[in-house]
C-alpha cells in the first residue's frame, strides 16, 4: 500500500513551481509545501520527442531547485517539479506568444484529438524519480466567434496549448481519456505514489 497512516519522515516538501493550479492540486490532497523559484531554459532541443522534452523539463527544474537549496540554509526535504505541454500531431504547443499565436493553436485543435503530457520529478538531492503522464483530449468544433471570445477572456495566454480545462476552456473540450488533474497541471495519483517513495504523506494536512 502506498497510502498509510504511519509516521512519516517529511511533513512538507518544496514545490519548484509558481503555478497556482499546481499549488491548489497539492492542497487538494493535503500536501504541505513551500514554493521556490528556479529558472531553466525551456527551449526544446531540435528533434526532441515531446515526451522526452516534458520529462527533461521536470528533471531540470528539480535539479536546479536542489542546486539552489544547497546554496541556502533551508531545511533539506524533497522537492517536486513538474511541466505540462500540449502536443498535436507530434508538435509541441507551448504558451502562446500573442493573440495570433493563441488563435493559431485553437484553430489547430478545433475538432481534433491531441495529447496533454505532464511530467513530475521528485528529488531529495541524492536521487530523482520522474514520470510522464499522457492524457488524450478531444476538442469540439470551434467557431471563429468562440475562439475570439475565448481569446478576449485573457485565459489562453499563460496556458500550454492556449487553453485551461479547469477554466472557461472547459467549454472547448468534448472529452478526455486519462487524468483530468494532469491536464490541469499535476497528475495527483502518480504524484502521491512518488511522494510515498520519499516518505511524504498525503491527506495529512486537510
Amino acid at each position: 500500500m502506498w497510502l498509510t497512516t504511519y509516521t512519516h519522515r517529511f511533513v512538507m516538501i518544496y514545490l519548484a513551481s509558481q503555478s497556482p493550479r499546481r499549488a491548489e492540486l497539492l492542497q487538494q490532497i493535503g500536501v504541505s509545501f513551500q514554493k521556490i523559484v528556479c529558472s531553466i531554459n525551456e527551449t526544446p532541443i531540435e528533434g526532441e520527442a515531446p515526451s522526452d522534452y516534458v520529462l527533461r523539463m521536470a528533471r531540470e527544474k528539480a535539479i536546479a531547485g536542489w542546486q539552489q537549496l544547497l546554496q541556502s540554509k533551508n531545511e533539506k526535504r524533497p522537492l517536486l517539479a513538474s511541466d505540462t505541454t500540449v502536443v498535436f500531431d507530434g508538435q509541441i504547443l507551448g504558451k502562446p506568444e500573442d493573440e495570433n499565436d493563441a488563435r493559431r493553436m485553437l484553430q489547430l485543435l478545433s475538432g481534433q484529438k491531441h495529447q496533454v503530457m505532464t511530467s513530475i520529478a521528485l528529488s531529495d538531492g541524492e536521487r530523482t524519480v520522474s514520470k510522464v503522464v499522457t492524457t488524450e483530449v478531444v476538442f469540439n468544433d470551434l467557431t471563429d466567434q468562440l475562439i475570439n471570445d475565448y481569446i478576449a477572456s485573457g485565459e489562453p495566454f499563460d496556458k500550454a496549448g492556449a487553453y485551461a480545462i479547469q477554466g472557461y476552456g472547459a467549454v472547448l473540450v468534448a472529452s478526455i481519456a486519462g487524468s483530468f488533474s494532469a491536464v490541469v497541471g499535476l497528475p495527483l495519483m502518480e504524484t502521491a505514489r512518488l511522494l510515498s517513495e520519499f516518505d511524504v504523506p498525503v491527506w495529512c494536512n486537510r
